[in-house]
C-alpha cells in the first residue's frame, strides 16, 4: 500500500514539474529587456536631445549610451504600436491606418484595425524563448488582440482608444482576467503616469520571485498624449520658462541641439519656419485653416497665459515618465539586474498638432476651444479637464524639423532613440548613431539579442517575413545596408532610400505633389529638389507603389 502511495506522490510531483515548463530554458545570462515608449514625444523633448524638459534620468542613459540621431516611426499611435510590435509595416500588421471594431471587409485584412493572425508580436516571440513578458500602459492595437492574447503574461493599462483621463482609476484594467489589482488608488491619490510606473517596478519585482527567468518589460505611457494632464505643483514650475513662448523657445533649443550635439553639421540642418496649420474646418483649426502658426508677440496676454499653461502641463506629464524612469533605474541597480538590462526608450510619433494653435478643450474635433483666465487657469490639467496644447507648440517640440504627427515629413515620422547596455555598450558609449532606422528594426535587434527565433509558423498559421534589420551592428557604430524605408499614413506617404526621401503631404493650402529632398544636405526639408530630379522621384514614387501593391494598401 505505502509503495503505491510514493509512485502515486512520485507521479503527482513529476505532474507538477511538467506543468511549470511552459518556456524554452535559457542561458542564465540572457539580457532582460525593459523598453520604455512615450506617446506623441517631441523630436527634442528631451534634455538629452536639446529640450528644456527636465529629464535627467533618461539624460543620463542617452550620455552613458547610444543616442540615435533617428528611429522612424509610422506617423501616429496605434500604426507605430503595430510596426515596433511585430517588425512589419502597419499594413501587413492589420492596422494601416487605425483601430476599429468595424472593419470594411472590401479594403482587405491591412485595414482589419487589429493585429492580425499571420504577424507574432515581441511578447510572443519572446515568451517561446522562455522569458517573463509584462506590458504596463497603453495597448491601443485593440482589445481584440490585447496584450495576454499576444504573448504578455501580466497586463495593467488600457487595452481600447487612444487616451484616457489621466485621473480616473476605473479607466484601468488589470488582465488576465480574474488578476487582482496590485495597486489601487482611489480617486484623488491616482495618477496614471506615475501608477504605469508603479506598476512597471511591481511587475519588475515579481519578475525576480522567478529566478533563472529573463523578463521583457513593455512599458507604454499614454503621456504626454492629450489630454494635457498632471499634478499642479510639477505644472507650476514650468508655467515662466513657457511665457517666453514658442519662437524664443524654438531658437533656444536650436542652439542646444549643437551643445548635446545632434546637430554636427550646421549647413545640414537649419530651423524651418513656423509650421502651416493643415487645412481643415476653421472652428477646428481656431480659424488658422493653411495658414501659419502665429507668432508669439501677436497674442494678447490672456492668451499667452492659456497656451504656457497647458505647454507647461505636457512638459510636466514628460517629466513625471522621467522620474518613474529614475526609480526603475534604481532598483535595477539595488538587484543587480542594471548591468544586463537592455533599455530602449523613444516615441511612437511626432508632437500632435490636434487641431489649431490654441489647443482644444472636451471632446476632440468639436471646435471648443476655452481661453483660461483667473481661477480656471490653474485648473488646466486637473481633474475633470481635457485639453490639448495645438499646433504651435507641436511645432515647437518638434524643433528644428517639419511639421507633425498625422504627415509623413519628417516632423511627423523622425522620434529619438535611446539604447542604454551597460554589459555591451561600453567602448561606444556616447556617441550619436546617424544610421536611418524604424521601429520595425526592434523585433529583429531583440531577436538577435536574445537568441529568440522569428518563427515562420505560430498557431499553426504562417507568419509573414520580418521587414526590419537588427541594430546590433550600430551598438559598434557600424554601418547599416542600405534599404528602403517606406511610409503611409491617411493619405501621406514617403520612402527613404539612402540619402533621399521623396514625401507626399497632405491637408495643405497648395497643390499635393512628390517632394524631394536630399536628407544628407537637408535634413529639415527646407529645400524641394523635385523638379531638379524628376527621375528620381519617379524611381522613388514607384517604389513606394510597389510596396504598396505588397502589402494590400
Amino acid at each position: 500500500m505505502k509503495r503505491r502511495q510514493y509512485f502515486l506522490l512520485a507521479l503527482f510531483i513529476t505532474f507538477l514539474f511538467s506543468c511549470q515548463q511552459k518556456k524554452e530554458p535559457v542561458e542564465k545570462q540572457s539580457p532582460n529587456v525593459l523598453f520604455v515608449l512615450l506617446d506623441d514625444l517631441g523630436y527634442s523633448d528631451l534634455g538629452c536631445y536639446g529640450g528644456e524638459i527636465k529629464t535627467p534620468n533618461i539624460d543620463r542613459l542617452g550620455y552613458n549610451g547610444l543616442r540615435y540621431e533617428t528611429i522612424y516611426n509610422s506617423a501616429r499611435c496605434c500604426p507605430s504600436r503595430a510596426a515596433l510590435m511585430t517588425g512589419l509595416y502597419p499594413p501587413q500588421a492589420g492596422i494601416a491606418n487605425f483601430t476599429t471594431k468595424k472593419p470594411k471587409k472590401d479594403l482587405g485584412p491591412a485595414y482589419l484595425g487589429h493585429l492580425r493572425e499571420d504577424c507574432v508580436t515581441l511578447g510572443e516571440v519572446l515568451k517561446a524563448k522562455g522569458y517573463g513578458t509584462y506590458y504596463v500602459g497603453k495597448w491601443h492595437m485593440h482589445e481584440k488582440t490585447d496584450p495576454v492574447k499576444r504573448g504578455f503574461d501580466e497586463f495593467y493599462g488600457y487595452d481600447m482608444g487612444y487616451a484616457q483621463d489621466q485621473w480616473d482609476p476605473n479607466a484601468y484594467i488589470r488582465k488576465p482576467e480574474g488578476r487582482k489589482k496590485e495597486i489601487d488608488k482611489p480617486e484623488g491619490e491616482f495618477y496614471a503616469t506615475d501608477i504605469f510606473n508603479e506598476y512597471a517596478l511591481e511587475f519588475l519585482k515579481q519578475a525576480k520571485q522567478k529566478e533563472g527567468e529573463p523578463w521583457f518589460l513593455f512599458l507604454g505611457h499614454s503621456s504626454p498624449h492629450f489630454p494635457v494632464q498632471a499634478p499642479k505643483e510639477s505644472i507650476d514650475k514650468y508655467f515662466d520658462v513657457y511665457m517666453k513662448g514658442w519662437d524664443v523657445i524654438r531658437e533656444e533649443r536650436y542652439a542646444n541641439l549643437k551643445t548635446v550635439g545632434l546637430i554636427e553639421n550646421e549647413s545640414r540642418w537649419s530651423l524651418t519656419d513656423r509650421a502651416i496649420v493643415p487645412t481643415d474646418r476653421d472652428i477646428v483649426t481656431n480659424y488658422f485653416s493653411g495658414e501659419q502658426n502665429p507668432a508669439w508677440t501677436s497674442l494678447d496676454i490672456d492668451r499667452k497665459r492659456d497656451l504656457a499653461r497647458r505647454m507647461a502641463t505636457f512638459a510636466a506629464m514628460v517629466e513625471h515618465v522621467d522620474k518613474g524612469v529614475g526609480k526603475i533605474v534604481d532598483y535595477l541597480k539595488e538587484t543587480g539586474q542594471y548591468d544586463n538590462t537592455i533599455i530602449m526608450i523613444t516615441s511612437d510619433n511626432g508632437a500632435c498638432f490636434e487641431w489649431g494653435p490654441f489647443g482644444f478643450d472636451g471632446p476632440s474635433r468639436k471646435g471648443i476651444t476655452t481661453l483660461h483666465k483667473g481661477d480656471s487657469l490653474n485648473m488646466v490639467g486637473q481633474n475633470g479637464t481635457h485639453s490639448s496644447y495645438g499646433s504651435a507648440w507641436a511645432n515647437m517640440s518638434n524643433t528644428p524639423l517639419k511639421l507633425y504627427k498625422h504627415f509623413t515629413h519628417e516632423g511627423g515620422v523622425a522620434s529619438p532613440l535611446i539604447v542604454h547596455w551597460p554589459d555591451q555598450i561600453k567602448d561606444n558609449a556616447g556617441s550619436w548613431i546617424r544610421e536611418r532606422t524604424h521601429l520595425i528594426d526592434i523585433m529583429p535587434t531583440l531577436c538577435d539579442i536574445t537568441g529568440a527565433e522569428y518563427p515562420k509558423t505560430f498557431n499553426g498559421k504562417a507568419i509573414q517575413d520580418v521587414e526590419g534589420v537588427s541594430l546590433v551592428n550600430t551598438f559598434k557604430n557600424e554601418a547599416l545596408d542600405e534599404r528602403p524605408i517606406y511610409f503611409s499614413h491617411f493619405g501621406a506617404k514617403a520612402v527613404v532610400l539612402g540619402d533621399w526621401k521623396a514625401v507626399w503631404g497632405k491637408q495643405m493650402p497648395y497643390e499635393i505633389k512628390w517632394e524631394l529632398y536630399n536628407l544628407n544636405e537637408d535634413r529639415c526639408e527646407t529645400n524641394d529638389l523635385a523638379d531638379q530630379y524628376p527621375e528620381k522621384v519617379e524611381k522613388l514614387a514607384a517604389m513606394w507603389q510597389e510596396y504598396s501593391d505588397r502589402v494590400g494598401l
